[in-house]
């Protein structure tokens, strides 16, 4: 059973993730639009169109963004847990720690790096080869998504340590 404050910012943690997962679903949308388009034109038409390796990157940084927390909240990210066979539980809540850890630092500094890259402008390369399309709100995405995955493996972290001592950790996705 969570406590109040923490069943909250998991909630919050949620609605971020539904957002930014819907956000990823239109990019994939709009993405498969593009694609059908490029093709069309590429092969049918025989006239390629300028640029639309800019616009499908950019697009590609969209689904990233939406796909980052949701695929950490429903345990789609490829794993093996290998301590778990060797050690049980007994070994990893002791790794989870660490690891929980050092994943939230690692969010935390890209989601820092991205802000600072939006920060830097035209110096950074601001602007995509052909189109240029500006970075900037497509690293916002990024940043804010990488935040709230770091955040999300605080809050399991802070789960973790509540049941610490049980035979499950809540977290853990078989």
């Amino acid at each position: 059973m969570r406590n109040k404050p923490l069943t909250q910012a998991f909630r919050a943690v949620d609605v971020l993730s539904t957002a930014l997962a819907a956000i990823g679903a239109a990019g994939a949308l709009a993405l498969v639009a593009v694609t059908v388009v490029a093709v069309f034109f590429r092969y049918i038409i025989g006239d390629p169109i300028y640029g639309i390796g800019d616009l499908s990157t950019m697009l590609l940084s969209v689904i990233v963004a939406g796909s980052i927390i949701y695929g950490a909240k429903i345990g789609a990210h490829v794993q093996v847990d290998v301590l778990n066979m060797v050690g049980g539980r007994k070994v990893t809540r002791y790794c989870d720690v660490v690891v929980r850890l050092l994943s939230a630092a690692i969010a935390f500094l890209l989601a820092i790096a991205l802000w600072e890259e939006m920060q830097c402008g035209e110096d950074c390369g601001y602007f995509t080869p052909n189109l240029e399309i500006v970075h900037a709100p497509f690293h916002g995405l990024l940043m804010v998504s990488m935040a709230g995955y770091g955040l999300l493996q605080i809050l399991e972290l802070i789960e973790g340590l509540i049941h610490f001592r049980a035979n499950e950790d809540p977290n853990e996705r078989s």
